[in-house]
């Protein structure tokens, strides 16, 4: 009988943000690799193609299966999960953490969108009205801002999308403040003090709800910073909060 395959003790599953793609977590890429984990950085439907038409249609159902699966493979390869997820990817990140938490080891939320600054969004003055503008307004412009000059360019990320698409991450927002006292594994948070795409009251928010134990949630704030967070000019910063989270959950160091 052919021996089951040892797991590593810890795995690590990397979340794309909304209109993003995987390589925008690639300063966080080798040095995690560096550290023995297997690693998964699944592409969410609809992402990563020449045009954000690819976007049309696809619903917060579909990017919650595409993680999904990529949890499932890489639990074949770890006995553990730690988490990485980038805005919308927080809120898949913390829907996983619900569904699966005696796999999933720890999160980290990176920019979690929670609350946004579009005054459309759930919980802001016009969200009332954001289903009657999608009939009219079939795409939202979204270029991606960064804070200076010393960024990296996330390579495919979309300059507009689909007023459909939007409404999804609307729902997956809602339905995933719902779920966040449910949520108690351990927890890192980082966020931008002056990102002009997710309040920075979002990161209280979760910090104050999610049902982590007081000693296993911390906040990391970014005091320059826009919203690719690992692109942009403090990447080295926040990857290195993050490798160093990522060790101590090993056990390294």
């Amino acid at each position: 009988m052919p021996q089951r395959q040892q797991r590593a003790p810890i795995g690590v599953l990397m979340i794309h943000g909304f209109t993003a793609t995987p390589e925008s977590f690639a300063v966080l890429e080798k040095p995690l690799q560096s550290l023995g984990v297997p690693i998964r950085m699944p592409l969410l439907a609809g992402h990563g193609t020449p045009s954000p038409e690819a976007l049309i249609g696809v619903t917060f159902h579909e990017w919650m299966a595409d993680a999904a699966k990529a949890f499932q493979q890489l639990s074949m390869e770890a006995e553990k999960i730690v988490i990485i997820g980038h805005s919308m990817g927080a809120l898949i990140s913390l829907q996983l953490a619900e569904k699966y938490p005696s796999t999933v080891d720890s999160l980290v939320l990176a920019a979690p969108a929670l609350k946004l600054f579009s005054l459309l969004a759930p919980g802001r003055l016009m969200h009332f009205s954001a289903p009657f503008l999608a009939r009219i307004i079939k795409k939202w412009d979204i270029k991606p801002v960064f804070a200076g000059p010393d960024y990296v360019r996330c390579a495919g990320q979309y300059a507009w999308a689909p007023t459909d698409a939007i409404l999804s991450l609307f729902e997956l927002i809602v339905r995933t403040s719902s779920i966040l006292d449910r949520v108690r594994v351990p927890v890192l948070i980082l966020h931008n003090r002056n990102e002009t795409t997710v309040l920075p009251e979002s990161a209280d928010h979760l910090y104050r709800h999610i049902g982590s134990a007081s000693d296993h949630k911390k906040i990391v704030w970014l005091e320059h910073s826009e919203h690719q967070i690992f692109c942009d000019c403090e990447r080295e910063k926040a990857a290195t909060a993050v490798l160093d989270f990522v060790a101590d959950r090993l056990g390294v160091q």
